[in-house]
C-alpha cells in the first residue's frame, strides 16, 4: 500500500509540475507574441494583442510612484514586469492632449461628457481609504494621456492618480476575442 501511495504522490506531483510549466510557457509565449489575457475587471475578459498604432485606444503602462507601490502593497496589481516588480495595467484612453477633464465627486467628465462608472470611491474593498487625484478642471497636456474603466467601479485608474506621461504606455492594445 505504501508503494501504491507513493507512486499517487508522484503521479500528481508531475501533473502539477507539467501544468505549472505549461502554463510558463503560455504566459511566456503569449508575451512574444505581443498577446495579453486580461482578467481584471477594468476591461472585458478576453486576449488582446499589442500594437505600436497610438489611434488604439487601450494601453498596457507601469505606474509611478507612489502609486506603483500602493497598488503592489494593496494588491491592486498582481507581480509582473514593471520596473517596481508589479504588473502593467491595461485601461481604455478616455482623454488625450488638448481634451478638457474634470473630476469631481460625480467622476471623470471628458470634454463635458460625465463617463459612467469612474466616481472615486472613499474606501477600496478592504475598507482602507482611498484619495482621490484633487477635484478640478484640467487640460490633457501634450505627452499626457487619462486612462479610466467605466467598465467596472472599482477600477484604480485616473480618478486616483491623474493623467500619466505617454512615456510610461509599454503598448497600445487591441481586442482580439473577448468573453
Amino acid at each position: 500500500m505504501t508503494a501504491g501511495l507513493s507512486d499517487s504522490v508522484r503521479s500528481a506531483r508531475r501533473a502539477v509540475l507539467i501544468g505549472a510549466g505549461v502554463c510558463v510557457i503560455t504566459f511566456q509565449s503569449f508575451g512574444l507574441l505581443g498577446l495579453r489575457i486580461n482578467t481584471s475587471p477594468s476591461l472585458p475578459i478576453g486576449l488582446y494583442s499589442t500594437t505600436q498604432d497610438p489611434a488604439a485606444n487601450l494601453v498596457e503602462f507601469c505606474l509611478v510612484e507612489p502609486f506603483a507601490t500602493l497598488a503592489i502593497v494593496r494588491r491592486y496589481r498582481d507581480p509582473g514586469a514593471c520596473a517596481d516588480g508589479g504588473a502593467p495595467l491595461l485601461k481604455p484612453i478616455v482623454a488625450k492632449a488638448g481634451d478638457t477633464v474634470e473630476l469631481s465627486g460625480a467622476g471623470i467628465a471628458v470634454n463635458g461628457i460625465l463617463l459612467r462608472n469612474t466616481a472615486p470611491l472613499v474606501k477600496d474593498t478592504e475598507g482602507r481609504p482611498l484619495q482621490a487625484f484633487p477635484f478640478g478642471r484640467y487640460v490633457v497636456a501634450s505627452g499626457a494621456v487619462w486612462v479610466a474603466s467605466s467598465y467596472h467601479p472599482r477600477s484604480f485608474d485616473s480618478r486616483y492618480f491623474g493623467p500619466i506621461a505617454t512615456s510610461t504606455i509599454r503598448s497600445y492594445l487591441r481586442a482580439l476575442l473577448l468573453l
